[in-house]
């Protein structure tokens, strides 16, 4: 029995109670909500439905909650139903009818904790965006392993999810690119406001060699040229890095495409007509404060050129125009003002705000010997993508960057991730995951192999209940972390996972030793052993990380 298929059977057992009771039923919720209790004495699963409901059926929660017992007791598949406090029910399965969740696990393999949540739902899912003037920085990393694990699950939940990338290749941060680019082609130290680091005297370099007489060529030319062939290698490298890391975007949209084709223009006269911009001290305003923001925005500036947001307003009735009835875009620490203005710019436009939705992250810091790590080899000061994987690999990479909360900032221990213990979170799970298939090719080299089709009832440990019980949870983790948009909860998860196999395996004799024959219990065990690496696989895949079967 599912935890899905126990909220259902007990729903229906507070509904035949309610209606004996002459109740309305319409009382219930949709979905019954069971949990498992925080202390395993108090038994396998909990539900408080006749505390939600029974006073607004006219009954006393307690008198409810014994009904809805002595009904599941009776039950097949239900060991016990007790009674706590001022109306929790407390509920112990029977062991061959909880084994019925490895029986789905192995049934549905990959499948496994996929839902229908999102089903329907156009999702544009835009992350990392770093400006084409550098390699990724470590915030940028964060968003890369975040966004795209993010998009995994938010895939598994069936939504049809677009990952996205918005190259800021217009405005000012360009010019100093460009300018930076010239000066480290001429042997000059970067301008003041510019760029500094190996890999802009390496992009100079490149662009000499494409074009031998950039230099001599007059000003406007020289500068169009470095910028040209400049932040198209600068472009290819941030998405060869991204691949590396095992990020990959369906669609990477220029800025500048917003300018050149006039859609900019476009959607600021709109606005302009529909009166949600007015024009005060030489500038054109929008009136976000009316859709609630903080002040009105500048969009047009008193020079006449755009200010950044017309260029975002644009952006957003492009994806609207694409057809995504939500909009998620992840920003860094510095960018909570764009919650409100990206929801205003909806409102004007006529959306609903809630197309908009916007994620905000902290920074990230690495720490080594107990100190900051602040030096680049390739960028100066700025620690990047590279530097980070060059240190931990990918897995533990992406796997320590999605453990956590994105709200909170972040110190990466290098030193930790490094390590071939339980202390390292990526080890710790990796190495559940290669114990059980070791497990399997030492199972099949004795001739033995899982079955679902294996007596689940001889599974009476508690440590087997306990880790069939976390198996179940995948499903609910992963809606959880749709809902929230919060991957880390996946890779908690695992860890927790964890935890209930290697108790599991201290405790239970999976394999017969010696002469010993294989039993049924052998059979079960296997089975259980096996569902439990397809969820350390499922899992470790909606990271992005992978898992291995030889450690």
């Amino acid at each position: 029995m599912t935890p899905e298929a126990l909220a259902d059977l007990v729903r229906t057992s507070a509904a035949q109670v309610l209606a004996t009771r002459g109740a309305d039923t319409a009382v219930l919720p949709a979905t019954v909500t069971v949990e498992r209790p925080r202390n395993p004495e108090h038994g396998d699963y909990a539900t408080n439905v006749a505390l939600q409901v029974a006073k607004k059926a006219g009954l006393a929660p307690r008198d409810f909650a014994q009904e809805l017992a002595d009904a599941l007791v009776a039950t097949d598949g239900i060991d016990s139903a007790e009674i706590a406090g001022p109306g929790f029910v407390n509920l112990r399965l029977a062991a061959d009818a909880q084994g019925e969740q490895i029986r789905q696990v192995l049934t549905l393999g990959d499948a496994y904790g996929r839902g229908e949540t999102l089903q329907g739902r156009k999702i544009n899912l835009e992350f990392v965006s770093a400006n084409p003037t550098g390699p990724i920085h470590l915030g940028g990393t964060r968003w890369a392993a975040v966004g795209d694990a993010l998009g995994r699950i938010l895939g598994a939940q069936g939504s049809d999810v677009t990952r996205e990338y918005y190259f800021n290749d217009a405005g000012a941060q360009i010019d100093r690119f460009v300018r930076s680019l010239i000066a480290g082609a001429k042997g000059e130290p970067a301008p003041e406001d510019g760029y500094a680091g190996a890999y802009i005297t390496d992009i100079a370099a490149e662009v000499l060699r494409q074009e031998p007489s950039a230099l001599s060529l007059p000003e406007d030319e020289r500068n169009e040229t470095f910028r040209r062939i400049g932040v198209e290698l600068m472009f290819e490298e941030i998405k060869k890095s991204l691949h590396e890391f095992g990020t990959d975007f369906d669609v990477f949209f220029h800025e500048d495409s917003l300018h050149q084709s006039g859609a900019v223009e476009k959607a600021v006269q709109s606005l302009k007509d529909d009166g949600s911009l007015y024009h005060a001290d030489g500038a054109w305003w929008l009136r976000s404060t009316e859709f609630g923001d903080d002040k009105d925005r500048v969009v047009i500036k008193s020079d006449g050129a755009p200010a950044y947001i017309a260029g975002d307003i644009a952006y957003l009735q492009d994806k609207i125009g694409r057809g995504f009835d939500l909009n998620i875009y992840m920003l860094g620490a510095d960018h909570h003002g764009y919650i409100a203005r990206l929801k205003a710019a909806a409102s004007a436009m006529g959306h609903d705000p809630d197309v908009v939705e916007v994620l905000i992250g902290q920074m990230v810091n690495l720490v080594s010997a107990g100190k900051p790590v602040r030096m680049s080899k390739r960028a100066g000061t700025v620690i990047t993508m590279e530097d980070l994987v060059e240190a931990v690999g990918v897995d533990a990479a992406r796997y320590e960057l999605t453990r956590y909360s994105v709200d909170s900032s972040l110190d990466i221990d290098l030193d930790l991730l490094r390590k071939h213990s339980d202390e390292n979170p990526v080890y710790y799970v990796q190495y559940a995951h290669a114990r059980l298939a070791s497990l399997q090719r030492n199972a099949a080299d004795l001739g033995l192999k899982y079955s679902n089709d294996a007596d689940f009832g001889l599974l009476t440990l508690d440590r087997e209940g306990d880790l069939i019980r976390t198996i179940g949870e995948f499903p609910n983790v992963l809606q959880r972390a749709a809902e929230l948009r919060e991957p880390h909860r996946v890779a908690r998860y695992l860890e927790s996972l964890a935890g209930a196999f290697h108790k599991f395996y201290a405790v239970a004799q999976v394999l017969p030793k010696g002469d010993e024959e294989a039993t049924p219990l052998t059979s079960a065990r296997l089975a259980l052993c096996e569902a439990a690496r397809q969820v350390f696989a499922n899992g470790l895949a909606l990271l992005g990380v992978s898992a291995p079967e030889r450690m």
